[in-house]
């Protein structure tokens, strides 16, 4: 008999090789036909694999990330089955779960190409074979033995990938029907449950993303167990392309991107800027309480600098190539991370213990060369700017400064309305299985990922564990943000790393007059000024609080004959502080009201003949429909704005 704890902690006894299927039967048959995955020892798996030894169990629904993973991991080999019977001799990349769905990358024979038009019968095919509901099996295979089967099967590009990638004894393949495929996994057991499916669009996509080898075509879908599941899906994409922040981005006038300055280089136009200033100094008011110290760091750095950081062996691949420096013969990198530059400016003088903690902050800007591909608006860009902080401190000190950034990130999230409801916490941890991928002891690691796992029992903080998923220097607290249409976006961080101030050094003198080494805490709130930016306008429609809004008012004279008078309100608005332009297009007011509407611009005035002589305004406030606008003196108007303004940021203070 083996012991099996539950998350709840309870434990139940079972035979030896007892499934997470027939755990799941024992409990209740409803929670069996609801199940699609488990988790074993904080590992993702398939519900028929057997359990041999005392272990924890989670037992994961379609509503679970892990149970979506293993069911869309299936969809997209039931894709690859699909394709593989209406296209005779095509070729497969890869094709993994990704967090809306999944995608394969082929390649036809001859060059052909797969079209939108071609959709609706790839549906239909996969929708066939899934209701054969055929059984996903998994089989541990040689390396020699992969290799000859996936070139008896013609497939190059898989041949590549074990050849160059996989080592013997690590090999697993998953088959359906007569499909197989290289993979780890976890799957659902069999095909039968996808009872719905949509392909999304089609791209273009480098074999293993390297722009020197063949472009493949990537196919992206979707799929759920119901079909009323993937309706109400794509009537939330639909809502979604209504708050895409590049289409409000464009009607507010925030920011840009140009061809000539290079892609993913995003450029911010005076109304953006002015926004995303507000927003650093929101984050400046905050931290100064906290006692940080503002400073700055070139846009460069040297080659060296990253080395001996450990950032240039594990990203190196994903920086901008060095510059050469034609006389020295340096090198130099675009600066992909700020913690280096900060490691430098502790290490400036000698630090006594009594100086602990040391917290420097900096709004910096960082270079990662994304793949064209992956680009995507605000929310993945070669450029963006952090509002990076490192802390270093005594190792006592280590959980006390970690609550408090812990409650500066939950002190913006509730200035914004992220609440609890759409804020997931994740602990991102060290994959014990594959340490090579990490610096530094095992007795650092384990002392770092404590120290946030008790940081959350102490603020009550209820957070998901991530096998995997840490920085190569140090455990993380990841905060990933629901926003309105329920899509997760990764922003806040908070690192623990106890590998930085070795590898540069760092030290400080202690109490007993000994050298020690200091801890150092990476965290950004925002995570960055762009994603943030992206997503706060996104989960708003564009329509933020009015302390933050680029345009507050704006002025629509009924006629051209008011434009002089509408000019002369907007003067004295922006003289108290009020930040108003002036609509004084030869345009109708009521085409002026809609576009304006579109700029999500909190309060439209009008004036004409009766506001003029009257030395008044009259009010519209936006969203609130049907409601009456009101005549306001202008005086009475600029001081109902400024209160609400003070109001919000009183709150924010």
């Amino acid at each position: 008999m083996i012991k099996i704890t539950f998350p709840d902690g309870s434990v139940r006894e079972y035979e030896s090789g007892v499934t997470g299927l027939q755990i799941a039967e024992s409990i209740s048959p409803a929670l069996a036909r609801s199940v699609v995955a488990c988790g074993v020892n904080g590992e993702t798996t398939e519900l028929n694999r057997p359990i041999l030894e005392d272990s924890s169990i989670a037992l994961y629904k379609f509503e679970d990330p892990q149970g979506k993973h293993a069911f869309w991991h299936t969809s997209a080999h039931l894709l690859a089955e699909a394709l593989q019977e209406l296209y005779p001799g095509i070729q497969f990349g890869f094709g993994p779960a990704v967090e809306n769905g999944f995608f394969y990358d082929v390649a036809l024979p001859g060059g052909e190409q797969i079209k939108e038009g071609d959709f609706k019968k790839i549906e239909d095919k996969m929708l066939e074979l899934a209701r054969k509901d055929e059984a996903v099996v998994r089989e541990e295979i040689s390396k020699a033995d992969c290799i000859a089967k996936f070139k008896a099967a013609g497939q190059a590009y898989k041949v590549e990938h074990i050849e160059e990638d996989l080592e013997d004894g690590t090999i697993t393949t998953y088959t359906q029907g007569n499909f197989t495929d290289l993979c780890k996994g976890p799957h659902i057991v069999s095909t039968g449950i996808i009872k719905a499916v949509k392909l999304m669009n089609v791209a273009g996509a480098f074999w293993r993303g390297d722009a020197t080898k063949d472009q493949l075509q990537r196919i992206y879908g979707v799929s759920y167990p119901k079909k009323k599941m993937l309706d109400e899906y794509l009537v939330l994409l639909e809502e979604a392309k209504k708050r895409d922040h590049r289409k409000i981005g464009k009607e507010m006038e925030l920011f840009m991107f140009s061809e000539r300055v290079g892609k993913g280089l995003p450029i911010w136009l005076p109304k953006g800027t002015d926004m995303r200033l507000r927003l650093q100094d929101m984050l400046r008011r905050i931290q100064k309480r906290y006692g940080y110290q503002e400073v700055i760091t070139p846009n460069i750095g040297g080659k060296n600098l990253y080395v001996t950081s450990g950032h240039w062996d594990h990203y190196g691949k994903d920086s901008f190539q060095p510059i050469q420096t034609p006389e020295e013969g340096e090198e130099y990198l675009l600066k992909p991370m700020n913690c280096p530059h900060h490691c430098e400016i502790y290490a400036n003088k000698p630090r006594s213990y009594r100086e602990l903690p040391f917290r420097c902050a900096e709004f910096g800007t960082v270079y990662r060369y994304e793949q064209s591909g992956e680009l995507h608006g605000l929310t993945r860009v070669r450029c963006f700017t952090q509002d990076d902080a490192h802390i270093f401190c005594r190792p006592d000190q280590v959980k006390g400064e970690f609550i408090k950034v812990m409650e500066i990130i939950q002190h913006v999230f509730k200035t914004f309305n992220f609440t609890d409801e759409n804020v997931e916490v994740q602990i991102s941890l060290r994959d014990p299985k594959n340490t090579e991928k990490y610096i530094g002891s095992d007795e650092d690691w384990a002392n770092a990922e404590q120290a946030i796992i008790d940081a959350c029992e102490e603020k009550g903080m209820k957070a998901r564990k991530e096998i995997g998923e840490a920085a190569f220097y140090g455990p993380k607290l990841d905060f990933m943000v629901k926003d309105a249409i329920g899509r997760r976006w990764q922003l806040g961080t908070i690192q623990v790393d106890y590998q930085l101030p070795n590898r540069f050094q760092l030290e400080y003198t202690a109490e007993d007059n000994s050298k020690k080494r200091p801890v150092m805490i990476h965290r950004a709130p925002f995570g960055s000024m762009e994603r943030f930016c992206a997503v706060l306008i996104e989960h708003t429609a564009g329509r933020f609080p009015l302390w933050l809004t680029p345009d507050q008012v704006v002025i629509l004279p009924v006629s051209e004959k008011y434009n002089d008078y509408a000019w002369e309100i907007r003067e004295a608005l922006n003289q108290q502080g009020v930040r108003t332009i002036v609509d004084d297009r030869d345009e109708r007011v009521g085409r002026k009201i809609r576009d304006n509407e579109l700029k999500h611009i909190p309060y439209m005035l009008i004036v004409g003949e009766k506001e003029q002589a009257d030395k008044t305004v009259t009010v519209r406030e936006a969203g609130k429909q049907g409601a009456e606008p009101v005549a306001m003196a202008v005086e009475a108007f600029a001081e109902k704005v400024l209160a609400e303004v003070a109001d919000q940021l009183g709150e924010i203070k």
